[in-house]
């Protein structure tokens, strides 16, 4: 698991996932660009998908249960990490660690972290 930052009490921080789609037959490519089309943003010229998380309730949540789909479905990589909040964010930002680091460790099952969790 990718290290949490430690800001100080001013600084707020986001969490951004960036997704890379995996190689696939027509009919499985746009599956998967569908699905990650419901919770991402596409940059065309990096060719990857971009969520921001700046708070973890149940959308946020669902979205990243939607993305450990996708890397289990179609193989899509999908890579966490903690960033300053960039020029312009009005959205939600964590400020500090303690939480973030209780739900990304929660476990539902004995050794079994969140992003394994079976679906519902």
């Amino acid at each position: 698991m990718t290290a949490l930052p430690t800001p100080s009490a001013s600084e707020r921080w986001l969490l951004r996932a960036t997704i890379l789609s995996a190689r696939a037959d027509d009919t499985r490519w746009d599956q998967q660009r569908t699905l990650l089309r419901s919770v991402a943003s596409y940059d065309s010229r990096s060719q990857t998908w971009t969520i921001w998380i700046g708070e973890l309730d149940l959308t946020t949540v669902n979205k990243l249960q939607t993305l450990f789909d996708a890397a289990r479905t179609f193989g899509t990589e999908i890579h966490i990490e903690p960033v300053p909040v960039p020029t312009g964010w009005t959205g939600p930002a964590f400020t500090g660690n303690t939480d973030v680091a209780a739900v990304l460790t929660a476990k539902g099952n004995e050794g079994r972290p969140l992003g394994e969790l079976p679906l519902a």
